[in-house]
Parts: structure tokens; C-alpha cells; sequence
């Protein structure tokens, strides 16, 4: 019996498919390697595929094997299509040598396919940079060295604390109207992060992509970094500063799906669909309008593995989050589906392909990096998300609570917070099937259609009261619950936790990439720290709050228990109180209505202090609560008891004298 049967029993009548799902990943294993092979002796396409310098020149070569011929083309022929045609060699390879200097670094080519007479024009599959022209719009790739010299210098970089994530898109992380860069970023961004206090960045749209406004979830070159953020060495420079201030970098790898285009993307690259992707419906996503791996296929699965590894090794990326899981791992996409039944993790909706893809995935990655981390976007729940393979599970560190923001959005658009339900709430955060990233926003939430918490709470308020003078019920309201819901779920709601970038400050308004619908414009794809700098203003309180949260987590370790203690709730009074490690936190949520000598269960019979409020000035509140120590009293059930002044819509957290830092 698998480890994940015996630690779930609800699982135990599911043990037959738990067995398939394994013979399965052993089958493929044997399929995929040699004798003694391991999957990292496996991912090594990109060491023979693509451009390669050697001593005497440049060696070309691609995977197409349904062409009849391909050739090379470029700057370096005049873009004559045909004049520099590629051997044919053995299992669909082809190749074509360069002597000298007839490539160059920086050489703009492209590939021609010839299937039965149709001469197509494609970016090599193994590209290592892509650019377009802003005049022509014309994508092609760039001959790039793989082993361009870059002096890192993160030999000795380790992480090993729970993930708090600052989850950020380079692009758009500058102030000004315009496309922000990877070294700007690491110089301006990354100190930022640090004073936060959190140790990982998440970074998005790295993986090259022709819509900008896709988010970089359409990808069209997995092994290019966009161009439109640098040079590759400029995106070492930014991880290597990461680890020199001590934070992990994770890519947000999109294995889930590729763009449909056929000259920018892999799509029908040898003029086959069928090369990388299902024929027929099973091929197209419903919902994206782009194209599904075959994850059965050895080429596909030699293809998307050894990018994991490229992406460790060349960028030393220390982990993934894997976007899509929940699309990968259901032939409906999970799209409608409400997952109530333990038996729909098991059914012919499941697809075991990609299950065996993800199992394959996290086994290469701790082959490559021990330590590595990795996250599944996963909203389905699917059993053994977070489990060892060699238990019987996929094999992911943590899945990303995706029901938390869902929570957070119900509640603000449809039920005045006097009516929310504690006790739901409760439930929902602390459920906990896996290792759980909480979040209370993403960018999901910051998207346009969408609104971030801050913008749903105060909406017009923003823009005439955030003044540290000015007071408003509205964004008063705005600010106290912006700061209650994300405290709660930080605490409760998982075992690390995620924001994006400028929601720690309260971003206003939303995310709008430049498009033809808005006239190409930047102005909601940027983020503006002059608010958070501009000392009038309630934006820097609520960073300070985010700034002293999370030292808070940090410093008393509160991620080392896996779930919080409810000491008390009472839903009618809209008070919430737990421990997690040694603090207390204790939370009124009523709209109107202030406790003095509120009754709260503690474990410790010792005197308490107050770490931080909520109604701190410092973070834009209205100093009604002392920070006077707290000594317990016994009632006449033996319980140690505080009695604390709890002023409504506020927050505090404490801490028993003995294990005050």
C-alpha cells in the first residue's frame, strides 16, 4: 500500500488506480532510459539541439520529422530561404554545419520547412532568444551563444525557510510608460522585496511570448527569455542578485499549453499538428484557443523535461510554479467542474499522461537541484498533489490555495461584511489536503474585468482619500479590512504565503496591457511607487503593515506548525482568535462595535505583550489599543484568559512573555 493511502483512507477504495498511476510512471521510465539512466541523463535536448558554437564554426540542428527538407536562413545569406538547405539524419534529425564566422552571436535567422512542397517559415524550436521588430512587428530569432560567460557567483546561496512569494512581471514593474528590464528590476525591485522580508520572487512572463498582453501564458520559445525585458546574461544578473540578498527565484513554467501561431510558436513546425500536440479537438484548448501537449509521446516528453533542466542550469532558477495543472490534469480542462466526489480524481476524465508528465517533472528537478522547489496551480484538489511520487504522489512541494482569493472576492461583492460568516471563513481557510501557498490576491485578481482587494473595498475613495489627513467611512473601511483579510490569511490560511507586486502597498486600480483596444497605452501596466514613497500618503502605511507582517511570521517561525489552533470564535460578536507557534492572533471584524475586557483563551498563564495592531498610526490607524503588557486570570474552567480591548475592525497579535524575541 501506497504511503498516500494510508495517510488519506478515503483513498483506500481508489488503491487500483493509485497502482495504475505508478506502473504507469515505471513504464514510461523504462520507455524513456537506457540501463542505469536517470531522467537528468535523460533532459538533454538542448544540449544537442539548436545552435551550437564549436571550434571551427556553428553546428544547427532540429527535431522534424515529418519535413522533407529544412533549411536555415538569415541575415547570414541575405534571408535567401533555400540556399542553406539541413542534412537529414537519423529518428527525424536534421543538421547543417557553418564553418567560421558565418554565424554570428546576434545573427537574426529563421528555419524554412519544406512538407510536400509547402515552404513555411518557423523560429527554431530551441531558440535561446527571440526578438521582434517594433517596426514590422516581425519576430525572428538570434544565434546566441548557450554558453555565453557569465560570472556567477551564488555557489554558496541557500534558502531553506517556508515560502513567503513576491509574486512580480518584470515588464511592467517600472513607473515609467514603458517596458522595464531585467537589470532595473534587480537594482530597483529586488531591494524592496529584501526590506520586505520576503524570500522568494515568483517571476512571470519570463518564457518568450508574442502577445505581451497574454501575461506570458501563451508561450511561443521555451528556451528564450523575452527579449523584451534584455539580453539572457541580463537575466542571470538578476537572479544571481537574488541570491546574493538570500531569495529564491522560481519560473512560472507554462508546460500546460502553447500559442496556436505556426511562425512565432512550435505549432506545426515540421507541418504537422501531431508533432507536439494532439490532433483534432483534443489538441485545442476550449477556453484558451491554444494547442495541448501530447504528453505520452517520448519526443514531447524529451522536449519539455530538458527544459526544466535548462532552465535550472543556465539561469540557476530555483524551482517552478507549474501553470495549468488543473487544465493538464482533465481532459475537460476542469472547466464546470466542481470536484465533490473523491471518484472524479479517478474517472476517464483524468489525464494520466499528464499525471505521469508531472510525477517525470518533480522527479527530474530534485535530480537537478535537491532543494528545488515546486508549486502546482492546482484548484481541483487532486489527491497526492503534494506527495512523494515514491509515495504514490505527484510530487509538488506546495499547491497554491486557490479557493482563498475566490473566498475574499464572494464575501466583499456579495455579503456586507456585518454578515460575514466567521465560521465558513474558518473552515475554508484551514482546510488544508496539501502544503498550501495562501494568498489573499494574485494577479489574477489585479487583471481588468477584475479588481484588487483595495479597489473593490474603496473604488472612487482612492483617488481623493488616501491622504494620511483625510478620513472617510468608505476607505477608512477600505484600509481596516484590507489589513484584517490579509493578516488572516497569511497567518491561517496556508504554510507560505504570495502577494503581487504592489499589492502589498495597495495598488490602485487594475492591470490593462498596452492593446489595440486601449491605443497601445502603459498607463495601467506599470506600477506607481511614487505612492508608496509620497509620505502624505495611506499607501506607505499599509506597506509598513505588509513590512512588519511578515518579519512577524518570520521571526517567530509561525509556518513550522502546519495549521493554526482555534482558541475562540463567536460569530454573532464577529470575533476570531488562534495560535500558530507562540503568538496569538485576534481579530474583531464587526463594523461598529468595540469590546472592553473581551474574554480570550490563551495556552500560556504568563504575561502577553502586544506585537503589532492593525490600529497602529503606523499603519493608518487610530492608536486604541495599548501596548500595555497583559497578565492572564484562571476562569472556573481552569482556562488562562486575556481580557482584551478589541476596537471594531481591527487585529492584533501577541506574545507570552517567555517567548518574546
Amino acid at each position: 500500500m501506497y504511503h498516500i493511502i494510508e495517510k488519506d483512507p478515503y483513498l483506500k477504495p481508489f488503491e487500483n488506480d493509485i497502482k495504475l498511476r505508478m506502473s504507469r510512471y515505471r513504464a514510461k521510465k523504462r520507455q524513456l532510459l537506457n540501463k542505469g539512466e536517470k531522467l537528468v541523463d535523460f533532459a538533454n535536448a538542448h544540449k544537442y539541439y539548436g545552435f551550437h558554437r564549436t571550434e571551427n564554426g556553428w553546428v544547427y540542428r532540429e527535431w522534424a520529422p515529418a519535413a522533407d527538407q529544412l533549411y536555415l536562413t538569415g541575415d547570414f545569406n541575405d534571408w535567401h530561404w533555400t540556399d542553406t538547405p539541413l542534412e537529414k539524419k537519423d529518428n527525424g534529425n536534421w543538421e547543417v554545419f557553418l564553418p567560421g564566422d558565418t554565424l554570428y552571436v546576434g545573427c537574426k535567422v529563421m528555419t524554412i520547412v519544406d512538407n510536400g512542397g509547402n515552404l513555411t517559415e518557423h523560429i527554431p524550436l530551441y531558440a535561446l532568444r527571440v526578438t521582434q521588430d517594433w517596426k514590422t512587428y516581425r519576430w525572428c530569432a538570434e544565434v546566441w551563444d548557450i554558453d555565453e560567460p557569465f560570472e556567477w557567483t551564488d555557489k554558496k546561496f541557500k534558502c531553506n525557510e517556508p515560502l513567503l512569494i513576491y509574486e512580480a512581471h518584470v515588464g511592467m514593474s517600472s513607473e515609467d510608460y514603458r517596458i522595464a528590464g531585467y537589470r532595473e528590476f534587480a537594482d530597483n525591485i529586488l531591494p524592496h522585496v529584501k526590506d520586505l522580508g520576503y524570500n522568494t520572487i515568483q517571476l512571470m512572463a519570463i518564457m518568450e511570448h508574442p502577445l505581451y498582453s497574454s501575461f506570458g501564458y501563451q508561450v511561443s520559445s521555451f528556451y528564450a527569455a523575452s527579449s523584451r525585458f534584455g539580453y539572457p546574461n541580463d537575466l542571470k544578473y538578476l537572479v544571481n542578485k537574488a541570491h546574493e540578498m538570500g531569495i529564491r527565484v522560481l519560473l512560472d513554467v507554462v508546460h500546460s499549453h502553447a500559442v496556436s501561431n505556426t511562425k512565432e510558436g512550435i505549432n506545426q513546425f515540421d507541418g504537422t499538428t501531431y508533432q507536439f500536440f494532439h490532433e483534432g479537438p483534443e489538441g485545442d484548448h476550449p477556453a484558451w484557443g491554444t494547442k495541448l501537449f501530447n504528453y505520452d509521446k517520448p519526443e514531447v516528453l524529451h522536449f519539455l523535461l530538458s527544459n526544466l533542466k535548462f532552465w535550472m542550469e543556465q539561469y540557476h532558477f530555483d524551482g517552478f510554479r507549474f501553470d495549468g495543472v488543473t487544465s493538464m490534469l482533465y481532459h475537460d480542462h476542469g472547466l464546470g467542474s466542481n470536484f465533490n466526489d473523491m471518484s472524479m480524481y479517478f474517472s476517464m476524465n483524468t489525464d494520466v499522461e499528464a499525471v505521469c508528465y508531472l510525477q517525470l517533472a518533480n522527479d527530474l528537478i530534485r535530480q537537478v537541484n535537491r532543494k528545488a522547489i515546486t508549486v502546482a496551480e492546482d484548484m481541483s484538489g487532486m489527491p497526492g498533489m503534494c506527495e512523494k511520487v515514491s509515495d504514490g504522489g505527484i510530487g509538488f512541494d506546495y499547491r497554491l490555495g486557490m479557493g482563498i482569493p475566490d473566498l475574499w472576492i464572494r464575501l466583499i461583492k456579495n455579503v456586507k461584511d456585518e454578515y460575514w460568516n466567521l465560521d465558513q471563513s474558518w473552515r475554508e481557510l484551514t482546510f488544508r489536503p496539501a502544503r498550501t501557498v495562501a494568498y489573499a490576491e494574485s494577479h489574477d485578481q489585479a487583471l481588468v474585468g477584475d479588481k484588487t482587494i483595495i479597489f473593490r473595498l474603496a473604488d472612487a475613495d482612492m483617488y481623493t482619500q488616501m491622504r494620511k489627513s483625510d478620513h472617510g467611512i468608505v476607505i477608512d473601511r477600505a484600509i481596516a479590512l484590507h489589513k484584517l483579510i490579509r493578516l488572516l490569511t497569511m497567518s491561517a490560511g496556508g504554510n507560505g504565503y504570495l502577494t503581487f507586486m504592489g499589492n502589498e502597498f495597495g495598488h490602485p486600480e487594475w492591470i490593462d496591457f498596452p492593446r489595440e483596444g486601449n491605443n497601445g497605452s502603459f498607463k495601467y501596466c506599470r506600477r506607481q511607487w511614487s505612492l508608496l514613497f509620497n509620505a502624505d500618503l495611506k499607501y506607505q502605511n499599509l506597506n509598513w503593515f505588509d513590512h512588519d507582517m511578515i518579519h512577524t511570521a518570520k521571526a517567530y517561525n509561525i509556518f513550522d506548525e502546519w495549521c493554526p489552533r482555534i482558541r475562540y470564535i463567536h460569530q454573532d460578536d464577529h470575533i476570531l482568535a488562534y495560535e500558530r507557534g507562540d503568538l496569538v492572533f485576534v481579530f474583531n471584524f464587526s463594523p461598529n462595535r468595540d469590546y472592553d475586557s473581551y474574554q480570550i483563551p490563551v495556552s500560556y498563564n504568563e504575561t502577553h505583550y502586544v506585537l503589532f495592531t492593525s490600529d497602529d498610526a503606523r499603519y493608518a490607524g487610530f492608536e486604541r489599543i495599548s501596548r500595555d503588557p497583559i497578565t492572564p486570570w484562571k476562569n472556573d474552567r481552569g482556562e488562562n484568559i486575556l481580557n482584551l480591548h478589541l476596537p471594531s475592525r481591527t487585529c492584533m497579535v501577541l506574545v507570552p512573555k517567555s517567548k518574546l524575541r
